[in-house]
């Protein structure tokens, strides 16, 4: 809907009078993730799109539907206000997130500018993106070199790649840990399907933090990581940035060994080597060690940064914009550091929409940004959840954002979600109207 106002400015709808009318849910699968994508309707016919955190579940969106229902999207920061609150670490913060990125999202379709204008233009034309690489089952370092190599052949100038205790499970002697505890991990590697997030065993099993585990790695668990890395950097070289993930619940006095183990292979960052709540723990490694320290994934709020951030516990911070708050929210965040001189790279594991939405923060942000995550080079139908996509989004490394109002999504295609339902929750944009009349006093002072 177009219109002309008194002034013959032509704007994309009427934004004073733009209303929410209404939620709705897509889960797929493979994206590279389970991922849910929401759509907000509004009265003028724009709709649009958030996601939820990888993982997440749309409850944690569905709970604020009666919060948002007749608000203008416009006032965004007023929305976020009302359910920030409802927000929660990790995939918890799945929801708020969301909600706030489609509210950017419908804000710049209804005024007819990008979403970075929005939030005071563009740092910089183009985004660089790392590839994040994994390779399946038992390999060498050199098979994950000749991985690397081909995102390198792609025309990926960063890199980032698994190392830790997963490599070491079948390896004799490697780990240490209460007896038993190994052979537990041993299971979940041979039961395929029961090692995933969605098995409630061994999400139970993996819920205790780091330093309650008693898992350490042995000093021949060590040599075989180190031997690992080297296999991976003889076929990569060592011009190219190469961050490390992954590294297990260990504690961190062996996080501080491993990390002076490779130190000499000029490793870009570790990774959530302890949970991103202990800041002491965060402090000592980077105090400790020459490999920078990057945490931030989990972490919902600014607030909730502002430790890490204050204390220079770690060189690198890593929000994921469908869990620190949202578009908004990540921005800040990464400004917070800058003033810190603290490094800024984004995670992104999502479908076109949670990349879009991480790429307008990207665009926006200070001269800290390193880069963006990117885990779908393989997934070949991943751009043509954009209904008309003729380029891909991500492009020898580089994402390039164009002048298009919102995220610059006019329209995601139902044909193409549809053929990649999550068959765990069916249905395509199915009505959620049971949600529109939950109530609560939600008040949290008297």
């Amino acid at each position: 809907m177009e219109k002309i106002n008194e002034m013959n400015i032509k704007t994309a709808s009427c934004p004073s009078q733009l209303r929410i009318t209404d939620m709705r849910f897509t889960d797929i699968v493979g994206a590279p993730m389970d991922c849910t994508i929401l759509r907000i309707d509004t009265n003028q016919g724009i709709s649009g799109y958030g996601e939820i955190r990888d993982f997440s579940n749309r409850f944690y969106a569905l709970e604020l539907k009666r919060l948002i229902l007749g608000e203008n999207p416009c006032g965004i920061n007023r929305i976020f206000r009302k359910i920030r609150q409802f927000g929660g670490h990790a995939r918890q913060g799945g929801g708020v997130s969301g909600i706030e990125a489609a509210l950017w999202d419908l804000a710049g379709k209804a005024y007819g500018i990008p979403v970075y204008q929005m939030l005071g233009g563009k740092c910089r034309d183009s985004i660089r993106i790392y590839c994040d690489t994994d390779v399946g089952g038992k390999h060498t370092g050199s098979d994950m070199g000749r991985a690397l190599r081909s995102r390198m052949d792609s025309g990926y100038t960063m890199l980032k790649m698994d190392l830790g205790v997963d490599l070491l499970v079948n390896v004799e002697g490697a780990l240490n840990a209460p007896l038993g505890y190994v052979e537990r991990m041993r299971r979940f590697d041979q039961e395929e399907l029961s090692f995933g997030i969605t098995d409630k065993r061994y999400a139970d099993f993996m819920s205790v933090p780091h330093p309650f585990t008693g898992l350490s790695i042995t000093e021949t668990g060590l040599d075989y990581l180190e031997d690992y890395v080297k296999q991976a950097r003889d076929m990569v070289g060592y011009e190219i940035p190469l961050a490390i993930d992954h590294i297990g619940h260990v504690n961190y006095q062996t996080c501080l060994k491993l990390a002076r183990r490779l130190e000499k292979f000029n490793i870009f960052w570790m990774e959530d080597c302890v949970p991103w709540f202990y800041t002491e723990q965060w402090k000592a490694l980077s105090d400790h060690t020459c490999i920078p320290m990057c945490t931030g994934e989990d972490i919902f709020g600014r607030e909730a940064f502002r430790p890490l951030i204050d204390n220079r516990a770690v060189s690198v911070i890593h929000p994921d914009v469908l869990t620190a708050g949202g578009i908004g929210e990540t921005l800040h965040i990464i400004t917070m550091a800058e003033e810190k001189g603290i490094a800024a790279a984004v995670h992104m594991a999502e479908t076109p929409v949670g990349c879009m939405a991480a790429a307008h923060v990207c665009a926006a942000a200070g001269d800290n940004l390193l880069a963006m995550e990117y885990h779908a080079h393989d997934v070949d139908w991943w751009d043509s959840m954009v209904k008309g996509s003729t380029q891909p989004i991500v492009d020898r490394g580089w994402l390039k954002l164009k002048d298009r109002p919102g995220l610059g999504i006019e329209e995601l295609d139902d044909e193409v979600l549809v053929s990649h339902i999550n068959p765990q929750r069916p249905g395509l944009w199915k009505s959620t109207d049971e949600w529109d009349h939950e109530w609560s006093h939600d008040r949290i002072w008297s």
